[in-house]
């Protein structure tokens, strides 16, 4: 996947630049699958396969000249994952589609003690109910699951919109159950937001180390997200607490965080 800087081309000029990669791609191997343009922050996005990425970028040049700022590789899987699938359209047909995703993780407070003090099938009940909780909050706020993480879920969305109110379902759904005596443990919610393609070699890679590490710093109960989530969100209906500046492990700066205020 390749990162271009677009700061003034419509959409048609994308899909023509797309279409002229699609004729020159056999050529030299490639195949251009699709691509995002958002056309609000100037940013496009290619996913193509090759066979190194030298030659990818080739066809770029050779085609339209219009080379990517960056170009990573990735695994087509996880991109499907991540994206919540990839836009399908007829070649040279303009449109506009953000390549922008919410990351959230949960983690399952407590849950390497849960086979000690409740045995394995008691364990493996709270993973199950901790599973249908989340999931259903995916499906009603258009997340796409990306990983299980053993003791939690990886989900992305299109919206921060969307990732808050599944956090804010999740949390309540779980709150529910340890009220009617069905949830012996809490869960803990990180959320953070980017583009795919970044300053590192992996996708979504600061996005998801991010929502990882405010997930892993949520007290046990609660939602941390990332000021850009927090920014993102303002008007939309929900409630933030804003945390001082810490330091998270991975990330050379202080990081700004927000707690929402999901019990009001």
């Amino acid at each position: 996947m390749d990162r271009h800087e677009l700061v003034g081309a419509s959409a048609a000029d994308i899909a023509a630049a797309h279409a002229m990669d699609i004729a020159t791609q056999d050529r030299y191997g490639v195949e251009y699958v699709t691509y995002w343009f958002d056309y609000a922050n100037g940013h496009g996005f290619c996913l193509a396969r090759g066979p190194d990425r030298e030659t990818v970028d080739r066809v770029h040049r050779e085609s339209h000249g219009q080379v990517a700022s960056k170009i990573i590789e990735v695994d087509e899987a996880m991109v499907t994952r991540l994206m919540g699938g990839v836009p399908t359209h007829p070649v040279g047909e303009a449109y506009e589609d953000s390549a922008f995703r919410a990351i959230l993780f949960t983690d399952l407070v407590g849950s390497t003690d849960l086979t000690q003090r409740l045995g394995d099938a008691a364990a493996m009940a709270v993973l199950r109910h901790h599973d249908a909780i989340v999931r259903g909050a995916l499906r009603a706020s258009s997340g796409s699951e990306v990983k299980h993480t053993g003791d939690g879920i990886m989900a992305s969305f299109r919206s921060v919109v969307d990732a808050l109110q599944a956090g804010v379902t999740i949390q309540r759904g779980f709150d529910e159950a340890t009220r009617a005596g069905e949830m012996p443990c809490e869960v803990r919610i990180g959320i953070a937001a980017g583009e795919p393609v970044a300053q590192a070699d992996d996708l979504f890679g600061a996005a998801v180390q991010l929502a990882a590490r405010l997930t892993a710093k949520a007290k046990p109960g609660s939602i941390l997200v990332s000021a850009a989530v927090r920014d993102l969100a303002l008007g939309k209906g929900f409630q933030f607490a804003a945390l001082p500046a810490s330091r998270l492990k991975g990330f050379a700066e202080p990081i700004r965080a927000a707690e929402v205020l999901w019990t009001t």
